[in-house]
């Protein structure tokens, strides 16, 4: 597998849960977690626009790519939060969003990235938490290729953007509700 270099000491986790305007403003607030990129991942055209990952030609999935301190926020407890903000039983759609580009992926930059998606999706279903089995695609890692530059911190620049109001908006609050003891601070 392909690993992104990292800083020493820090991991590197990339994800897709539906549409990532909604993953990033989680992940960045979580204590430990040094840096969220949106972008794409998980298919085969080289240097894809938006525009052509929305039209679902590309294989890829709109992902976020979490440099974080396993010291502070174990892997595990990635994945646990990443479970918790969409619905991994529903193939190709979270919420509004419809499409390939919005799949359950998890992207392993290691074998043992792997094991550990491999065994919290069993515990999961096991504990029957949904009334589906997941469906999230556990992968190799390969490339990752950052969105533009506008999608970045999109939720921060855009609040009042319809998609915003409606969607991120009450996911990001009912995260900080719920997971207010990992957060670096309240934001705003």
């Amino acid at each position: 597998m392909k690993r992104t270099p990292q800083p020493r000491g820090r991991d590197v986790a990339t994800l897709g849960g539906g549409c990532f305007w909604c993953l990033e403003p989680i992940f960045r607030d979580i204590a430990g977690v040094e840096r969220v990129v949106a972008g794409y991942a998980g298919g085969d055209v080289a240097n894809p626009s938006y525009r052509q990952v929305c039209e679902g030609t590309t294989g890829h999935a709109e992902v976020v790519q979490i440099t974080f301190d396993p010291d502070v926020i174990p892997y595990q407890e990635i994945l646990d939060i990443f479970f918790s903000l969409h619905d991994p039983t529903i193939p190709n759609r979270q919420g509004p969003d419809m499409g390939s580009q919005y799949r359950s992926i998890i992207l392993c930059h290691s074998e043992q990235q792997k094991k550990i998606a491999e065994r919290v999706i069993r515990d999961l279903d096991a504990a029957k938490i949904w009334n589906a089995p997941i469906v999230t695609e556990v992968v190799p890692f390969k490339v990752f290729y950052e969105a533009e530059a506008y999608h970045q911190e999109y939720f921060r620049n855009n609040p009042d953007q319809a998609y915003c109001r409606a969607i991120v908006g009450p996911k990001v609050a009912k995260f900080r509700k719920k997971y207010g003891s990992k957060l670096k601070s309240r934001n705003p």
